[in-house]
């Protein structure tokens, strides 16, 4: 995956990024709640409409997630739908980056599930829709404090926008990882070990640690998601 290498070249150059991190927003203007609804009703693919919890159980700890459907509805959608089948129970984290400092933990393979999948293998996987027996990718989603609806499929780079985003990288993030393609996104997952405003606008944030930020930081290479379960939504 295009993070994976995005993080062996700042081991290599240990130069990290100065951007301001823009703060998560927790309403929504009324125009862009109507937008919104306008963007999932139009959609044939999961679309998550307001906010939802999801209890991520691993073998060292307890992580609730909030996703956040008012940004990234796509994403979010897409994210929430898979937990709801279980494609997350039973993967591995098999990217855990900390050094030279701490960076990513990546999961979310279905494929790591099977004990038949060589470990070389984990971090290649998709989900694969039982209904068409195909892929399942979504667009790159990111949404701007100034618009009513997200943009697809194009990243970020003008530094004016960049200080608009409505979700970015800050330490426990949950964003999705995804191959070169922008629209290549699937099933797989990261969370933000710290700041990370070099990956704003290039990854797609959809959500964010609430609570057990100290079993983020425990989660070490090849741990594992026992379960994912949709907990609460409002």
């Amino acid at each position: 995956m295009l993070l994976s290498s995005l993080a062996r070249l700042i081991r290599r150059q240990n130069i990290w990024g100065i951007l301001l991190c823009v703060p998560l927003l927790v309403g929504c203007s009324k125009s862009t709640t109507a937008s919104i609804k306008a963007v999932c009703s139009s959609l044939t693919s999961p679309c998550l409409q307001g906010k939802a919890n999801v209890l991520m159980s691993t073998n060292r700890g307890a992580i609730t997630l909030e996703v956040d459907g008012d940004a990234a509805p796509v994403t979010a959608g897409n994210f929430v739908d898979l937990v709801k089948r279980g494609v997350y129970n039973g993967t591995v984290f098999h990217r855990v980056v900390k050094e030279p400092v701490p960076f990513v933990i990546q999961g979310g393979d279905p494929a790591s599930k099977d004990p038949k999948t060589l470990k070389i293998n984990y971090g290649k996987g998709s989900f694969i829709d039982p209904a068409s027996a195909q892929a399942r990718f979504i667009p790159f989603e990111v949404k701007l404090k100034t618009d009513d609806q997200p943009r697809y499929g194009k990243l970020i780079t003008n530094p004016r926008e960049l200080l608009q985003l409505q979700l970015t990288h800050k330490k426990g993030a949950l964003a999705m990882a995804r191959s070169p393609a922008p629209d290549s996104a699937s099933a797989q997952f990261y969370i933000a070990l710290r700041p990370l405003p070099e990956l704003d606008g290039r990854y797609a944030v959809f959500g964010r640690v609430i609570k057990g930020l100290e079993v983020v930081d425990s989660i070490q290479q090849g741990d594992r998601i026992f379960k994912a379960s949709l907990v609460m939504a409002k």
